[in-house]
């Protein structure tokens, strides 16, 4: 007999430390080479880490929610051929975790890299663990759609459950009726925040206590550019996306930041330094099953409004199904943030540090305007925009605003180049 620990893999891209966000499996639990015993974070991917052998848990060395440094010890395996330890290549993930005591002396594993599909497609069973084998968003999901995953079998790789899995059992009125009768809820639930939820709690909390915001509203008149937005959808090719309002105040903030260009900028605090960026990297608050997260349109300024929506649309698709990569979740100047028809009349975003600037979109409802003789109906919308004042100037947040409102209102100077 022998034992074989893996170490916390190098997910590269200079990541010292990572979130464990799931165990697969227990102590005593059988595992198999190449099945998923845990998923760790960095940033905001998560990544799955295979076991290197067969044999059976012995000690885990995280609890979910620990940051474990790169070679800490994460598990110890006992396998039946005194087989010893050593590293195991992971690709870039997002969950790290820290050793919880002291285990013993360990040695090292294959170097070999594994990809995520290989770890998830090449395992043969998952262990007979309490907890069935399904994703963060899968769990999120059945959780929020109060189903019990114990209740299903996966149809993924080695039993996996799927989100299919859970929309089909739904589907087939097997999800148990809520109780009818009314009583006193006295139980508390004390929950861990951790992976992408702690991230953004983390990033909120630096950007509130660092920067001071100012927030200024508009009123916009809506009504022509909804219907030049109409008039472009009814005639749009069969390959291009249904425009929302977005592409449309994306070029609009093009535009705006030319002549504003403090507003397309990022200001590293502790240096003391301002930087102005001429690309207009626009990143979209976007909501997912697992939080939310800012998929980026990059270069704004070289997309036309067709471009910016395919673009959008790309990105949000891959944020929501978790494949978003790094890069395009990072290295925005300015951030959209809107909640589409929960809009609401109006809202105070957060900046996304280090920006200095975020254009928060309400949502369009007929209202009342004078036209100098009578009240008409008009599509409006409030833009509720924030700003770091120690950068913008309230006159020049106002300026930049007001620029992007005549340029929303009278939709034909979007196109006008120059």
């Amino acid at each position: 007999m022998g034992e074989f620990t893996i170490k916390m893999p190098d997910v590269g891209e200079g990541v010292a430390e990572a979130e464990l966000v799931e165990w697969h499996v227990k102590a005593g639990d059988p595992v198999k080479e190449d099945m998923v015993i845990a998923a760790v974070m960095t940033d905001k991917a998560t990544v799955e880490i295979p076991s290197p052998v067969t044999g059976t848990v012995v000690w885990l060395g995280a609890e979910i929610g620990d940051k474990i440094a790169v070679k800490a010890p994460l598990v110890r395996i006992e396998t039946g051929d005194g087989e010893t330890s050593g590293d195991v290549k992971a690709p870039p993930a997002e969950a790290p975790a820290k050793a919880a005591d002291s285990p013993p002396p360990a040695v090292e594993t294959d170097t070999r890299p594994v990809t995520k599909a290989a770890s998830v497609l090449r395992h043969e069973a998952p262990a007979p663990a309490e907890k069935p084998l399904a994703s963060p968003s899968v769990r999120l999901f059945a959780r929020e759609s109060g189903v019990d995953l114990r209740q299903l079998k996966g149809s993924g790789p080695a039993g996996r459950i799927l989100r299919d899995d859970v929309e089909l059992f739904i589907a087939r009125g097997e999800v148990p009726s809520q109780p009818v009768a009314i009583a006193k809820r006295t139980s508390t639930e004390e929950i861990k925040l951790t992976g992408l939820r702690r991230r953004i709690a983390e990033k909120m909390s630096l950007s509130t206590s660092r920067i001071p915001h100012i927030t200024y509203v508009e009123e916009v008149d809506m009504t022509a550019l909804e219907e030049l937005r109409a008039t472009m959808n009814r005639d749009r090719k069969p390959e291009q996306p249904k425009l929302t309002v977005l592409p449309f105040l994306m070029r609009a903030i093009v535009k705006a930041v030319a002549e504003q260009p403090n507003v397309n900028a990022t200001f590293d605090d502790d240096k003391g330094i301002l930087t102005r960026h001429g690309g207009v990297h626009i990143g979209i608050a976007a909501q997912t099953p697992a939080g939310l997260v800012v998929p980026v349109v990059k270069n704004a300024e070289a997309r036309g409004i067709w471009d910016c929506a395919t673009e959008m649309g790309r990105l949000a698709d891959a944020a929501r199904a978790g494949t978003a990569t790094r890069d395009e979740l990072s290295g925005s100047t300015i951030t959209i943030s809107s909640l589409g028809a929960l809009g609401g009349i109006v809202s105070t975003p957060v900046i996304n540090h280090p920006e200095v600037a975020i254009v928060g979109v309400n949502k369009i409802a007929v209202r009342p305007a004078w036209d100098g003789t009578q009240f008409v109906p008009r599509k409006m919308m409030n833009l509720s925009s924030s700003f770091d004042h120690r950068i913008i100037d309230g006159w020049d947040a106002a300026t930049f605003v007001q620029r992007v409102r005549v340029l929303l209102e009278t939709p034909a100077l979007i196109f006008i180049e120059g």
